[in-house]
């Protein structure tokens, strides 16, 4: 516990034996004094708070009505009363902060992946610490076990296992080895690692969620601003209304001054609207605690709120639900041919190649490729290469070179970019080269119809064919292929429309080409960890780990969070207007006038803080 809060329960411990003092006969004689004790002890912050606002100008707020309430209570003789109600209040305002801080402290156990420094390796072989800031781009950093990994790069040398959970919400480490690109912000576990840095620390992917995190509360939802002008003019209007109930009836012979001013002090003590500019913010900040604990990272409460009306989901193709990387997903040679020849001549002939498609054809090989082997290669743009192997005229490429070379190609069977080769004026095969679905993404259509979300969507700049394909496999609604940035912004403009007052529209993606996109829509959704760092800036919501099926789990946590808001809403208002009627016509006495406010706003506080729980 904090020392903040331990003190205010020695108050609270305090005043209450005060309190339970004066009730005691003997003690009677004093029970005024000990009463004013107490009052002092639990009180006296509450009431000083109440007056230095006055002067600031900050007159109608929950301070100013618990003073006053009480206050009054001292001067009609409810000495007891007086000091139950700001004791009660002291206990729902420690239940409070003691929430905040634990909502809070989902959120700064983020801040734990800040690396504290990088080691470099001089000349000699020694370790010398910097500041991560210090690092230049293109330089070799060493990553001992138990050290966070301070800014992204490439492994040039060793293996271990990373803990990513920090980052990604996932508990299972991940094995990086040479080559493997490495995100800031992971803890290396096992082995040394040597990492070529790919960017600085101000570039890097922590120092992007510490910005992110630090800034989640900038943007207000729409109920948040709601009830922060509903407390505005709320509160002056219950105290003018307790005058006027104090006032009014004894004028019209109603009954006693006491009677009336008893029942407006209870009334003031009821209409405190602790509950609803407490709970509500809370509820919004355990949303967004809950969340990045799973890897998922809102910029603000507004966004919550918004992704909890998403109906429709639009999605980017490559890299968002597949791996944007190619792999050789089929093979197919021609009688005679066998598997391993047909994929070790493609990749002799693509050996000069850096086409996407040329390096997975040279890693499926069965061995590396041997440059010695090939004596020339020349492109045909849109075709494919010619190259000389062995001295043997070697084709790879599409349809149209097969006809250069005179032979007659096959048809591929499956979906993907095919690849025919023919060697010497005979055909030997082809292999189908593809950019594979995500493991995730099976599940990202079943998740969100759970989820709520009617129509899903899939926009892509890759050929016509293979979007169908993919789209088929997945159970996407409706696909537009063989598009341009331009042609992106229109499609989502017109989706937005057909779709208005349907619910909101959520985009997700990775690339430079989609932050316009990610702009445009309602909710913008980036692929955090492989994303560019301009989708990321234009998102609203960033996944960390690049799972595209936690979009489903936003949207859960989002609409849970709202769903909470409503609750706390609906029960604050409805419990105050019932108490409120009842004390305005003597019904309720100042122990259910504490309930309404302490146990309301407690109630409240307890129900705001599931926000942050994991779903099941």
């Amino acid at each position: 516990m904090e020392k903040e809060h331990k003190i205010v329960l020695v108050r609270i411990l305090a005043s209450a034996l005060l309190l339970g003092l004066s009730y005691i006969p003997s003690f009677t004689p004093l029970a005024t004094v000990l009463c004013v004790a107490a009052y002092i002890i639990i009180g006296g912050d509450v009431v000083f708070k109440a007056v230095r606002n006055i002067f600031r100008g900050e007159v109608f707020d929950e301070c100013f009505l618990m003073s006053v309430a009480t206050l009054g209570a001292f001067a009609i003789g409810e000495y007891p009363e007086a000091v139950a109600v700001m004791l009660f209040y002291q206990i729902g305002e420690l239940f409070m902060d003691v929430a905040v801080d634990r909502s809070r402290d989902s959120i700064s156990r983020l801040m734990d992946i800040r690396p504290d420094h990088a080691n470099i390796e001089d000349g000699d072989g020694t370790l010398r610490r910097v500041a991560p800031e210090e690092v230049p781009a293109g330089t070799v950093i060493v990553v001992k076990p138990g050290e966070k990994i301070p800014l992204d790069g490439t492994v040039v040398a060793g293996n271990s296992s990373l803990d990513t959970s920090a980052l990604t919400g996932e508990s299972m480490p991940r094995e990086a080895a040479d080559g493997d690109m490495v995100i800031s912000g992971s803890l290396n576990l096992t082995g040394v690692l040597k990492i070529k840095t790919t960017g600085t620390y101000g570039e890097s992917t922590v120092a992007h969620i510490l910005g992110l995190v630090e800034n989640a509360e900038s943007g207000k939802a729409h109920t948040e601003k709601f009830i922060t002008r509903f407390a505005r003019y709320y509160t002056p209007v219950v105290v003018l209304s307790a005058v006027l109930l104090a006032v009014v009836p004894p004028l019209l012979g109603a009954g006693e001054w006491t009677l009336w001013l008893n029942r407006a002090l209870i009334f003031l003590v009821i209409s405190c609207p602790c509950a609803l500019v407490v709970s509500v913010p809370l509820t919004f900040f355990a949303g967004i605690g809950g969340a990045s604990r799973r890897g998922i990272l809102f910029k603000g409460s507004n966004y919550i709120e918004a992704l909890a009306r998403v109906r429709t989901v639009v999605f980017d193709k490559t890299g968002t639900l597949t791996n944007g990387s190619f792999t050789v997903t089929g093979v197919y040679p021609v009688e005679g041919v066998a598997e391993e020849t047909l994929v070790d001549t493609a990749a002799l002939a693509e050996i000069y190649s850096d086409h996407p498609v040329a390096a997975a054809l040279r890693g499926a090989a069965s061995q590396a490729p041997d440059k010695s082997r090939v004596e020339s290669a020349e492109n045909f743009a849109g075709e494919g290469i010619v190259a000389y192997v062995d001295g043997k005229a070697v084709y790879a490429g599409n349809d149209r070179l097969m006809a250069r070379a005179g032979v007659s190609s096959e048809t591929p069977v499956v979906v993907g970019t095919v690849v025919h080769v023919a060697s010497e004026g005979k055909y030997m095969g082809h292999v189908v080269v593809s950019d594979t679905v995500k493991p995730q993404t099976a599940e990202v259509l079943s998740g969100l119809r759970r989820a709520g979300v009617e129509r899903t969507v899939m926009l892509t700049g890759d050929r016509r064919d293979v979007a169908e394909s993919v789209a088929h496999e997945l159970g996407i609604d409706e696909v537009h292929a063989e598009l341009l940035p331009a042609d992106k912004v229109e499609l989502m403009e017109n989706i937005i429309n057909v779709r208005r007052g349907q619910g909101t529209v959520a985009f997700v993606g990775d690339g430079i080409n989609d932050a316009p996109v990610l702009k445009l829509s309602d909710v913008g959704i980036a692929m955090g960890a492989a994303g560019s760092d301009a989708a990321i800036e234009a998102a609203d919501v960033v996944l960390m780990d690049d799972n595209p099926a936690k979009v489903a789990h936003g949207i859960a946590i989002a609409r849970r969070t709202l769903a909470i808001v409503k609750q706390n809403i609906v029960f604050a208002i409805g419990v105050k207007v019932a108490v409120l009627l009842l004390g305005a016509v003597g019904l309720a006495n100042m122990w259910a006038a504490v309930f309404s406010d302490v146990g309301v706003t407690v109630i409240a506080v307890l129900n705001a803080i599931r926000a942050g729980r994991r779903l099941q």
